[in-house]
């Protein structure tokens, strides 16, 4: 015991000392090769293999044993354990070379220990065996029980399989050792699912034994047990469930609810009318339960519609009825399912039927036309009261109603209670070329029902329209022009409608025959030039020339109409370009189109119209003349009584107060003389201009065109009382002429100011009477 405590005291030293250690290894070595080469020494291990059971709970557990063939039993020797669990799970016994385990082992955990065994010499504590590795192997119980780990299970199949179809398998897994025993061998059985499904004992593959109608119940719940140890007693076992659904398959035709359906339809039911609705039933689900539905024998009258929601058959009307011509329908119904598969009977494929009666109701029906479109025809310029064509409708109901006719929303035709349409006004196809009447059935007896018909009236052509101009033409003639020359291409237009292509001719007209300046040339193609006949033309001698063109059309009877075609003559250049032309009084040049001239004065009134705004704005920045912000105007009037003797008024008056001059009246207060002036007017009405009456009633008038701040501007009166005596020119007067006179003319009145000019008329008017 010493010397085993002693041990690691020398096996220090000895690493202490490695130079000594290696001198004494070359020795011994030294001194064992005689040895080896005369001897040889077997030295080996000698331990059988080591197995400990799992789970046992004894404090102590042998193992095994291990020894050296150089253990001759003298304590010479001891036996060192190192590696898996040495120390703490596996002891060994220094002496005796005796393994133990000292806790207990779980296969599963681990099912074996690598370790190394070492024997040493107690003295020199040197090993005499080299260091060899061993197993300790962990013997299995059955202490596992089989476990479904993907459990539970749940699956679909169709319904109605046949026996033997596989559904699933199941698989269990035993953490017992598969190769030592029977501990880790399972068998399958069924405890809950007998007799539609079985399941194979070795391979856990669930079949069906019987087949299934998903109607009658469409999942099962099977309950199966794996067994360890092949089912023997003694065994472990371990359970899961599989939840079987079964899908369905289309092996349920659809049947109606009822053999024979009664339904009703008024005879006014419009085409689409839903009539009513059948229905079938189906044990089937999802696609395998959609029907549709049809009408067996053929029928035009009657459809059937399925409604894929509620999957009802909807019986709608495919044609109007008419209950004078049938009062009563049967027709048969068919059903069958929009899919079909394998497990469907094939003699049930026709699917079902049933019978529906329908019965057609009686109702007042709207008067019924012979036609819903009627085509007219009537020349235009047709007389009053013509004939354009007739409609005819009738009462289809047995009361045979009488029928009234009227023309919606057209004053230009009426109708009678015959149904003929005249024309109530002349008809101009220029105008118009179709009319589209809405004619309008009424039943006598019930206003109620009424029906339309649409009347299309075309409006035939007659040649009341003669060819013109199709343009107006600018047309020019170079000063400079040569005979021969054509200086414009001319083409007409007929408002008229031509059966075919309009022919137009163009001649000069007999009134200018005597023309020598041009000729027309028609062209035959509709169209015509004209063309200079002489040469030396001049805008000074004749500025302007007018040239009369008869067009001429191709109908029968042909219509003819002049047309003027306005020639200016103007300065050209080399090149036969218009420079400057003599339109009237105003010349300017010929270079620019009518069109661009519009446009350069259109722009020059908008720079002046934004010239006034600015003015304007201006102007009304500064403090006004009135307070009520009415325009500044300006006012001459001058007064006089007398007029002198002809050159003697030269001397007698000052002509300088004739001119126009800027006059700023003072501001005045408005008065209310409306009334006063009124009554005045009607005194003046029986007196003449020479009464007082009068002459007050004009100056009140003055003094209101004073006092109006409001009044336009350049307001201007010069009245004549007197006139003088002396001139060898004779009267100028205005009163004196109106005497001579009655015809005289007032323009002179024009340049008074609009708010005297009445003033002014009335005046000279009462004088001429007076006279």
């Amino acid at each position: 015991m010493n010397c085993y405590v002693s041990l690691p005291f020398l096996l220090g030293l000895a690493q202490l000392c490695p130079c000594h250690t290696d001198m004494t290894n070359s020795k011994m070595h030294e001194m064992r090769q005689p040895l080896q080469s005369h001897m040889r020494a077997k030295r080996t291990w000698v331990w059988h293999n080591f197995f400990v059971q799992e789970e046992l709970t004894v404090p102590e557990q042998p193992v095994g044993r291990l020894r050296s063939n150089l253990d001759k039993g003298d304590a010479s020797l001891i036996y060192l354990l190192s590696g898996d669990g040495a120390g703490s799970i596996f002891i060994i016994d220094n002496r005796t070379g005796d393994i133990t385990a000292i806790k207990k082992l779980d296969r599963e955990e681990k099912a074996y220990y690598k370790l190394r065994a070492q024997v040493l010499n107690v003295n020199t504590g040197k090993p005499v065996e080299p260091e060899s590795e061993f197993v300790i192997k962990v013997l299995d119980i059955n202490d596992n029980k089989p476990q479904f780990l993907d459990g539970p299970y749940e699956t679909r199949i169709p319904e109605m399989s046949p026996e033997g179809t596989s559904v699933i398998q199941v698989t269990a897994t035993d953490n017992d050792d598969p190769s030592y025993g029977n501990n880790a061998r399972l068998i399958y059985t069924l405890l809950q699912g007998r007799p539609y499904f079985t399941v194979e004992p070795t391979t856990g593959i669930l079949r069906i034994s019987s087949q299934m109608d998903r109607e009658a119940k469409d999942q099962y719940l099977v309950v199966v047990q794996a067994t360890d140890m092949l089912g023997l007693p003694g065994g472990l076992s371990g359970t899961t469930t599989v939840t079987i659904n079964l899908s369905d398959v289309n092996d349920n035709r659809p049947i109606f609810q009822l053999g024979l359906y009664h339904m009703n339809v008024s005879e006014s039911a419009p085409v689409g009318t839903s009539i009513g609705i059948i229905m079938a039933e189906d044990s089937d689900i999802g696609e395998n339960a959609k029907m549709n539905y049809s009408i067996e024998d053929g029928s035009h009258i009657f459809d059937i519609i399925t409604n894929n929601e509620t999957q009802e058959g909807i019986v709608v009307l495919k044609k109007k009825l008419d209950y004078e011509q049938q009062r009563q329908y049967s027709v048969r119904a068919k059903v069958t399912n929009s899919f079909i598969d394998e497990y469907f009977p094939k003699d049930e494929n026709s699917g079902q039927t049933t019978i529906i009666k329908i019965r057609v109701e009686d109702a007042d029906e709207p008067p019924v036309f012979s036609h819903l479109e009627y085509l007219m025809e009537v020349a235009e310029e047709t007389p009053f009261g013509s004939y354009v064509g007739s409609v005819f409708a009738r009462d289809p109901d047995v009361t045979n109603s009488p029928i009234r006719y009227s023309v919606v929303g057209c004053s230009l035709f009426s109708i009678d209670d015959n149904g003929t349409i005249v024309i109530t006004e002349r008809l101009d196809r220029e105008m118009a070329a179709w009319y589209n009447l809405t004619v309008t059935a009424t039943e006598e007896n019930n206003l109620q029902q009424v029906s339309e018909a649409q009347v299309y009236v075309h409006v035939l052509n007659v040649n009341d329209h003669a060819p013109e101009f199709f343009q107006y033409y600018e047309t020019y003639v170079c000063e400079k022009a040569n005979p021969g020359e054509l200086i414009q291409t001319i083409s007409a237009v007929d408002k008229d409608a031509s059966v075919e292509d309009h022919r137009f001719s163009f001649n000069l007209s007999t009134e200018a025959t005597s023309n020598l300046s041009f000729t027309v040339r028609d062209n035959q193609d509709n169209t015509a030039g004209i063309l200079t006949s002489r040469s030396g033309f001049s805008r000074q001698e004749q500025p302007v020339f007018y040239l009369p063109i008869l067009i001429s059309d191709n109908e029968i009877p042909s219509l003819t109409s002049t047309n003027t075609l306005t020639i200016h003559a103007c300065e050209c250049d080399e090149n036969g370009g218009s420079q400057a032309c003599t339109y009237g009084a105003l010349t300017f040049s010929m270079g620019f189109s009518t069109e661009y001239l519009i446009a350069i004065l259109t722009c020059i009134l908008i720079i002046l119209v934004f010239i006034f705004m600015i003015l304007g704005l201006k102007q009304g920045q500064k403090q006004a003349l009135f307070p009520d912000k009415c325009e500044e105007f300006r006012e001459n009037i001058v007064t006089y009584d007398d007029e002198g003797g002809g050159e003697e008024d030269t001397e007698a008056f000052d002509i300088a107060a004739l001119r126009t001059r800027t006059v700023m009246r003072t501001k005045k207060t408005r008065k209310n003389i409306t009334t006063e002036i009124r009554s005045l007017y009607r005194q003046s009405l029986q007196v003449g201009p020479d009464s007082a009456v009068f002459k007050e009633f004009i100056l009140a008038k003055l003094e209101e065109a004073n006092t109006d701040p409001c009044a336009p501007p350049f307001d201007s009166l010069q009245t004549y009382a007197f006139e003088g005596t002396g001139s060898l020119a004779g009267s100028l007067s205005s009163l004196e002429s109106s005497i001579s006179d009655p015809d005289q003319n007032f323009d002179y009145l024009t340049e008074l100011g609009p708010r005297f000019k009445k003033l002014a008329s009335m005046y000279c008017s009462r004088v001429h009477t007076k006279n």
